[in-house]
This record gives C-alpha cells, structure tokens and sequence, in this order.
C-alpha cells in the first residue's frame, strides 16, 4: 500500500510541475497579468522576425515585484514530415 501511495504522491507532484513550468502563449505582453519568477510566456505579437516569438520571463525578484526580461526565440510549430 505504501508504493501506492508513493508512486500517487510522486504523480501529483510531477503533474503540477509540468503544469507550472511550461511555457504559456497570449497575443499581447499587456495580458500577462501575475508574471511569477522563472516562469517563461511566448507573446506572438508580431515584434519578432519571421520564425520567431517574443519570450517574456520572470527574471528577478525586486522591491516592486517580479522583473521581465524579453527575448526572441524560434517558434515550435507543428512538426511536419
């Protein structure tokens, strides 16, 4: 019973931190409303070149809250054969 319990409690944990620790996708940087430090959202705004997304990420924590850096990254589509 107790590998049961163990193997539920390591499931939970690894599905709620997969969940949190993906990238989640909005059109406009101004709709990232509770940006957390380390978390990491692709804006698809249309600021970055062809191929690419504008990735928003927690970078630091200061007195006023969680600091934002922004960088282009390629964008993951679909894969096709």
């Amino acid at each position: 019973m107790s590998f049961l319990r163990t193997a539920c409690c390591s499931l939970l944990i690894a599905t709620a931190l997969a969940s949190t620790a993906g990238a989640g996708s909005v059109g406009r940087e101004q709709d990232i409303v509770d940006l957390k430090l380390g978390q990491r959202v692709l804006v698809d705004d249309g600021t970055c070149p062809a191929g690419q997304v504008k990735e928003v990420r927690g970078a630091k924590m200061t007195d006023k809250g969680v600091s934002r850096t922004s960088s282009c990254v390629p964008r993951h589509g679909p894969k096709s054969r």
